[in-house]
């Protein structure tokens, strides 16, 4: 049931996914299914203040440390926490840290604002996908009974069919197309209650041809270079891609931009 609640404010937290990319932007910064969801709260609601703590690469222990407190304080109306996933892809995961941590989190956020959203984050289909699935799954077990004790909303992402078709994926394979961007908006937006902007974002895309074995090929020793293996160099050295980066708007401050 759909009641277009009022909304005053809006802070994301969490790593690269709700930074926004791989959603960019002409001047060269990232746009994301966040940015997208405030430019629409904000068209509802004059004065409408939007801060993203979130910054890439971050662990959920990172998060906890640098973006949770903070965002409590804000105290604002909606706040998302999508964490954990980097962490299920490192080699070595303790999930019953991982999992107490994201407890930790959601126990300080949900008191600090009117309704506090989660998520089970999407899964594109593929090798990776697979072997890292029972740790992700796990993750999202965790998500739901966390959602059940503190009155948070989960946005079923992961369930969909839609985010899980390659095409929605950038070529890092990683991060979510400007298409799977605003699909993801669409989710969060419906799940807090507003009435649909598209009701089909859930619906996969058409069949095409896939390409053929040759393109594949070509296609996956580009990604092994300029992707994969720099990913590989990072976990190994432990950086993080976003090692001395701010967060993407650290002030709760009125929003302006376009609209979705």
């Amino acid at each position: 049931m759909h009641t277009n609640p009022t909304h005053s404010s809006l802070v994301a937290v969490g790593d690269s996914f709700t930074e926004g990319m791989s959603d960019l932007l002409p001047d060269g910064s990232y746009r994301g299914w966040a940015d997208l969801l405030a430019g629409r709260m904000a068209a509802r609601t004059p004065g409408f203040r939007y801060a993203n703590l979130a910054v890439r690469g971050k662990l959920i222990g990172q998060i906890v440390e640098e973006q949770v407190d903070v965002a409590a304080a804000m105290n604002a109306d909606v706040i998302t926490l999508v964490g954990g996933l980097n962490d299920t892809l490192r080699p070595k995961c303790d999930m019953g840290r991982v999992r107490g941590l994201l407890e930790e989190a959601v126990e300080k956020l949900a008191p600090a604002c009117r309704q506090l959203v989660l998520m089970r984050s999407p899964g594109r289909q593929g090798p990776v996908l697979e072997r890292f699935r029972p740790r992700m799954e796990e993750l999202f077990v965790c998500v739901e009974e966390l959602a059940e004790r503190h009155g948070a909303v989960v946005v079923d992402l992961y369930g969909a069919a839609s985010l899980s078709d390659p095409r929605m994926w950038d070529v890092d394979r990683l991060h979510l197309t400007a298409e799977g961007h605003r699909r993801v908006a669409e989710a969060v937006w419906q799940r807090l209650g507003y009435d649909p902007e598209d009701t089909e974002w859930r619906t996969p895309m058409p069949a095409t041809v896939p390409p053929g074995w040759m393109t594949r090929r070509v296609t996956d020793a580009r990604f092994a270079r300029q992707y994969l293996l720099p990913w590989i160099g990072r976990r190994l050295t432990g950086r993080s891609s976003g090692d001395g980066l701010p967060a993407k708007r650290p002030e709760l401050l009125p929003y302006e931009g376009p609209a979705a």
